[in-house]
């Protein structure tokens, strides 16, 4: 938005025909303050932003309207309460357009519904509430009577008994809201630096287990379920490996020679050759006898 436009908006500018003679804008513009809101002033009639304070049925469709709804209502005077103005609200309900009457009550400091809609009565239980039922205005005016008084005192005492705990109740609650501000702030504040320091530990325990994450306190569940978790050991992993070889090698008996490789097979006829050469100079010197060279070559056979 410019700022003329801005300016426009909110009733600062002024036109270059306008004196300071002419009075204000409104009056230079032929226009109220208010400007649509007060376009029924001259009948006494201001219209206003009203909120529903209750539950209703409106009285065209049947539809409910509920508590905290907006209308634009037009506002007037219908009387006084001794020195209180009596309002009027009259407004259109918007699923019909059904016209809605309702006027304040300062003597029982409430609305009333003149027409157009009916009250939502919602009843309760006093104990399901946990409240106390005040006493009706006859029973107020006998209260004033001492020999009455007399006759219901027991039965006062025996009803203080009863609510007792629930006074003590609401009297902690009461001391609770309304005790030293100081108090309060520097016990929250003690929780709060308990709770950072706590913090700072588990971050710097999770650190050195090299997690990159902050773990929380262990509970009795976690460690339950950590002794319920078993890990696989070294030793049955090998024996699965080894049963897996077990399987998958064949049933049928091979060569000796087959199962070593070309290097060891040429390693075993090199030190045949040297052993049977030794045994052969041997007998050749005289070392021992053809018998028992045939025997040697059987043993190292």
């Amino acid at each position: 938005m410019s700022s003329l436009a801005a300016a426009r908006a909110d009733n600062f500018y002024y036109p270059p025909e306008w004196t300071p003679e002419q009075g204000s804008l409104n009056k230079f513009h032929g226009q109220h303050a208010l400007r649509e809101r007060a376009k029924k002033i001259n009948q006494g009639i201001l219209i206003i932003r009203f909120e529903m304070p209750f539950n209703i049925w409106c009285g065209g469709c049947n539809s409910m309207i509920a508590k905290g709804v907006r209308f634009n209502a037009e506002k007037k005077q219908v009387g006084n309460y001794y020195s209180t103005k009596i309002w009027s609200f009259t407004m259109k309900s918007a699923c019909c357009k059904h016209e809605i009457v309702i006027q304040t009550d300062p003597k029982n400091c409430e609305y009333v519904i003149i027409s157009g809609a009916q009250r939502k009565t919602e009843d309760f239980d006093v104990e399901d509430a946990e409240t106390f039922a005040l006493p009706a205005d006859e029973e107020r005016g006998k209260l004033a009577d001492p020999f009455y008084r007399l006759e219901h005192q027991e039965e006062d005492l025996q009803k203080k008994k009863e609510a007792e705990p629930v006074l003590v109740r609401l009297q902690r609650v009461s001391d609770a809201r309304h005790s030293d501000d100081y108090a309060l702030n520097k016990a929250l504040r003690s929780r709060l630096r308990s709770q950072k320091k706590r913090v700072a530990e588990e971050e710097v325990a999770s650190r050195k287990m090299g997690l990159g994450i902050r773990l929380l306190p262990t509970t009795k569940e976690d460690s339950a379920a950590a002794a319920n978790v078993k890990f696989s050991s070294k030793f049955d992993k090998n024996r699965k490996d080894k049963r897996a070889l077990i399987h998958a090698t064949s049933i049928f008996p091979e060569s000796y020679g087959a199962s070593f490789s070309n290097k060891k097979r040429l390693e075993l006829e090199a030190k045949r050759r040297k052993i049977s050469a030794a045994a052969v100079s041997n007998m050749l010197t005289g070392g021992f006898k053809p018998s028992s060279w045939s025997q040697c070559k059987k043993q190292h056979k």
